[in-house]
């Protein structure tokens, strides 16, 4: 049936129609049901919903998703035709019952994930079947492979690095400083990373106040092929997009499923050809790790399934107890990344992982002798050399011109939280302080954040200042602030901890 589009500016999640009901008695749809919906040669897969006076006959609704994907505006001809729902839904029911999926079943499911066959109902019914039921590492190595052919992949004449964090730290800036190191003395990095989904920046925010992070495959392998290392956004790219469809599921949810952290992160890695990984595992409470068996799990499971694929993997439990360093946000992270470049004065906390990182970098790539790697990191650090690498990264995806700490813009409106009392800083937390900067706008306004003065075991004193929170605007520095005194990030005890008795004799 050819109907004319009417375009409802609404994002639905996934891509959906509206018929009337007269049309879709006559196609024999009902709510939920699926169709082929086609335009001048493209086609795609929609889930059926039916009004009986939004949407007059001869129209079909189309959200903003589908829309955008055939590229239709107000009026358009489409054509609408019944379709059958997927076997993979079956499959899905298997999984919800415990049971093992075969290689042909996985494929099938992320085949249908990555073309929009399934609805927003099946794709959340998946990703709680596999937290809950788990997936064994067959399934998982399955699921891997299956995630790589959905989409583009890089194909390198050298031997590739690469490094990925599993997150859940705030502040955690490690790559744009581990990344030139290692490049700086001839490693081959295609760093592609994700941008903030439930934190106040992810390293692809970060770079994108220095320099653009949308790059193609092709600028990809360019800029690899000419300066050794990129840091792009990996979601501008077609590396395993069932993957990205996964995780915007995963989101609402505030789910994570092991099986899926596993296959996400090396289905990224082996799709832009990488030979060597070096996996950064932050531990501690507030984390996706919060003790050291959890580590030590996560870090066996990646060195296996990247065995399987062919990846050499080496994992770094590091502390995620607090920040790393002192700035959250984009731009403050930005700035506090370019300083360490710079040689000036940062946190040892930012210094120390990032050097530990690269390190093993330089010793997977037999730069350095095991053991030996972090020091001469260190001494590239010293001598400027991993700034000029940086310089070079960020100039060849498109600089903005930003190659100074001092001339990185940050939020114009600024607000001291002062400590209420003197003592030592007893309890840090990353959580609140994610919530605050995500308040005060971060990650989307670029110059919101927080600047931590004081860390955990610090010592304060009474009226002193504990962290400043950034905004590109005053109404939300004055949320931020409101949610700051609600949440009291920073826990503050004296050396007396309780007299006892409490009472006056």
């Amino acid at each position: 049936m050819e109907l004319k589009v009417k375009r409802i500016d609404l994002e639905v999640g996934g891509y959906e129609i509206v018929l009337n009901e007269e049309d879709a008695k006559e196609l024999g749809l009902h709510p939920q049901d699926r169709a082929k919906v086609g335009i001048r040669g493209h086609l795609t897969t929609a889930i059926v919903s039916i009004s009986q006076s939004m949407i007059k006959p001869g129209e079909v609704g189309m959200f903003v998703e589908i829309s955008e994907k055939l590229g239709v505006k107000n009026g358009d001809k489409v054509r609408v035709t019944p379709t059958t729902r997927p076997i993979s839904v079956d499959y899905i029911k298997k999984k919800i019952f415990g049971e093992k999926l075969t290689k042909d079943e996985i494929y099938a499911i992320i085949r249908d994930i990555s073309e929009d066959n399934l609805s927003l109902i099946e794709l959340t019914s998946y990703v709680t079947a596999i937290q809950i039921r788990g997936m064994d590492m067959d399934e998982t190595e399955w699921t891997t492979r299956a995630m790589v052919e959905s989409g583009d992949t890089l194909d390198f004449e050298y031997t590739v690095f690469d490094v990925h964090s599993i997150g859940g730290v705030p502040g955690n800036k490690y790559a744009p400083i581990a990344v030139p190191i290692a490049a700086s003395l001839g490693l081959k990095i295609p760093k592609t990373s994700s941008r903030a989904i439930s934190s106040a920046a992810g390293t692809a925010d970060l770079m994108e106040v220095l320099t653009r992070v949308d790059l193609t495959i092709n600028d990809i392998k360019r800029i690899v092929d000419e300066v050794g290392a990129t840091l792009a956004w990996g979601g501008a790219v077609n590396l395993a997009p069932a993957d990205d469809k996964i995780v915007r599921v995963e989101y609402p949810l505030g789910i994570d499923p092991h099986s899926q952290v596993l296959a996400s992160v090396m289905a990224k890695k082996k799709a832009v050809g990488a030979d060597f990984m070096v996996l950064d595992i932050p531990m501690g409470p507030e984390t996706k790790v919060p003790d050291e068996r959890t580590a030590r799990k996560y870090a066996m499971d990646f060195i296996e399934l990247g065995s399987r694929l062919g990846i050499v993997v080496e994992a770094a439990v590091t502390y995620g107890g607090q920040p790393i360093g002192r700035a959250i946000g984009p731009a403050l992270e930005a700035r506090e990344a370019l300083m360490a470049l710079e040689g000036k004065k940062v946190s040892t906390s930012l210094i120390e992982k990032a050097t530990d990182i690269a390190g093993m970098l330089l010793e997977l790539g037999n730069i350095a002798e095991r053991g030996e790697g972090k020091a001469m990191a260190k001494e590239v650090l010293k001598k400027g050399k991993a700034r000029e690498k940086f310089l070079e990264i960020i100039n060849a995806q498109g600089s903005r011109g930003i190659e100074k700490s001092d001339d990185v813009p940050v939020g114009k409106y600024s607000a001291d939280i002062h400590s209420p009392e003197g003592g030592y800083i007893s309890i840090v937390s990353n959580k609140a302080l994610v919530r605050i900067a995500r308040t005060a706008g971060a990650p989307k306004d670029k110059g919101a954040g927080i600047i931590l003065n004081k860390k955990k075991s610090e010592k304060v004193e009474k009226g002193e200042v504990l962290y400043t929170i950034y905004a590109d605007s005053k109404a939300k520095l004055d949320e931020a602030v409101k949610v700051a005194k609600m949440l009291k990030p920073l826990q503050i005890e004296g050396m007396l901890l309780e007299r006892i008795p409490s009472y006056k004799r």
